[in-house]
């Protein structure tokens, strides 16, 4: 059946036995992921999913344990949420649709999951296109007093088990309302539908305590296999484009980091904050559709 935020879109569940994967399907075309971030689901891209889906087969799930998608509980070494475990995720999602190969759009966590993808399956993707992200050993490296203060849910989420958890279940409504607030420029981005689906997912444990697993991965065993693959000389061979907010000014900008991990790096700024697809569609849509008709 059609659903609402994605006119012409189909259900797809995929069980993986450890986690089953919900997503939408739609359109025509060589097939198109797109991952989602923090704090959101799928319908992040409910600005963009339909005019991509002119050109491509679309495919928009909720990461493990985001949104309608289930996983299982933390472990001690966070590969349950590890990024490269939510790639492999994403692999059998596209193969139980029939693909073995295919484009990426991933914002944020998504693009993290991206990422990893390429460095670990590189046959797998034929073009990766990033929204706001440069890889977790950057930043992690790059981090400092301007980035704890804005970013201060990286620090927080890292904490054990079960303080986050804790103090997010006080008050979740009110955690993902800043959240998003502090995540845009124009307070209108967020539809009040897609907010009112963000609430939805946000309110269960499950969702919040997948999340705060996935932060804690990228604070272990997420930036050892970044510092795994530096050392080991692995880069990123498929076409990669970046796009990131025209707010950020740090240098070096995130083309020139991005060229230390993958051959072939294009991209630009944008003026809108870090909700890309939903704060200026248009714009990202004008990068992201010639830079994917020309590699995917």
């Amino acid at each position: 059946m059609s659903t609402p935020f994605f006119p012409g879109f189909k259900v797809h569940r995929a069980e993986l036995g450890d986690a089953t994967i919900h997503a939408e399907v739609g359109g025509s075309g060589p097939p198109l992921l797109l991952l989602h971030g923090y704090p959101q689901t799928h319908v992040a891209w409910h600005r963009l999913a339909p005019a991509l889906a002119r050109h491509f087969t679309v495919v928009a799930p909720d990461l493990r344990g985001y949104g309608d998608s289930t996983g299982p509980g933390g472990d001690p070494l966070h590969i349950h949420h590890c990024k490269r475990t939510l790639g492999g995720d994403q692999v059998r999602l596209m193969k139980s649709l029939g693909f073995d190969r295919f484009a990426i759009v991933g914002h944020d966590r998504g693009a993290r999951v991206a990422y990893r993808l390429c460095l670990d399956q590189p046959g797998v993707v034929s073009a990766f296109t990033s929204l706001t992200v440069v890889p977790t050993e950057a930043m992690w490296g790059r981090a400092n007093m301007d980035f704890g203060l804005k970013a201060f849910h990286w620090y927080l989420f890292a904490q054990p088990f079960d303080l986050p958890e804790r103090l997010l279940d006080a008050d979740p409504a009110y955690f993902l309302d800043w959240s998003l607030r502090s995540a845009v420029l124009r307070f209108d981005a967020v539809t009040p539908q897609a907010l009112a689906e963000y609430h939805r997912a946000f309110a269960k444990p499950s969702v919040r305590h997948a999340m705060i697993e996935d932060y804690r991965a990228a604070a272990s065993i997420d930036l050892r296999h970044d510092n795994e693959d530096l050392a080991a000389g692995r880069r990123i061979a498929c076409p990669l484009q970046v796009l990131w907010s025209a707010s950020n000014t740090a240098r070096p900008d995130p083309v020139e980091i991005w060229r230390q991990w993958a051959d072939h790096v294009e991209g630009a700024a944008i003026d809108c904050g870090h909700l890309m697809a939903e704060e200026a569609p248009d714009e990202v849509l004008a990068h992201v559709l010639p830079f994917l008709q020309r590699h995917a």
